[in-house]
């Protein structure tokens, strides 16, 4: 009958061995990259559908940030940069929408108007920039996108106003008006 081995608690006989082994070891494999491939897949859906909730809440928005104290930029803060009037001037329109979760939601509504974050600070370019976002008065953030995440808005009644700024930070004038718009409502707290 031959030399009997034994091979995990199994008799497998000499002329057995090679085979089972064989077997066992791509049986062993085929388990491995099943396991390895499944945990890769759930990581993928679980990964992207939670990359696509949280783009989906950002995109196009942003979180207000403390106000930023400027002296050290060369800007041209301060300066205005005059427009003529006409069909091609920009203007805009705002609406603040209640967050279901927390906070408010600014939609900054332009024409003749495009955001370009990639060149801010940069040359002025006709119909591009950025706004400048204001609550009572005090200057709280920048705006790259037409819609804007605040996180708070102080009790009482509240003004945010938005204005229209060129790439290298001139306010936006369309004649000896400032392109801007205001909306005003008390939030109870």
């Amino acid at each position: 009958m031959g030399n009997v081995r034994v091979f995990r608690t199994l008799l497998i006989s000499d002329a057995e061995l090679p085979a089972s082994l064989a077997l066992r070891t791509a049986n062993a494999l085929y388990c491995g990259m099943a396991r390895a491939l499944a945990f890769l897949l759930i990581g993928l859906v679980f990964g992207g559908a939670l990359g696509f909730i949280l783009a989906s809440r950002t995109e196009g928005t942003q979180v207000a940030a403390p106000a930023m104290d400027h002296s050290m930029h060369q800007h041209a803060h301060g300066e205005a940069l005059m427009l003529d009037p006409g069909d091609t001037a920009p203007s805009l329109e705002l609406d603040l929408i209640p967050d279901p979760v927390a906070g408010w939601n600014l939609h900054v509504k332009t024409s003749n108007f495009v955001f370009a974050a990639e060149r801010a600070g940069g040359e002025h370019v006709p119909g591009e920039g950025h706004a400048h976002i204001y609550v009572n008065g005090m200057k709280v953030a920048r705006a790259y996108g037409a819609w804007f995440h605040l996180e708070t808005l102080p009790a009482g009644e509240v003004e945010i106003e938005v204005t229209l700024n060129s790439n290298d930070h001139r306010s936006l004038m369309v004649g000896e008006t400032p392109v801007s718009a205001v909306v005003g409502f008390f939030n109870p707290g």
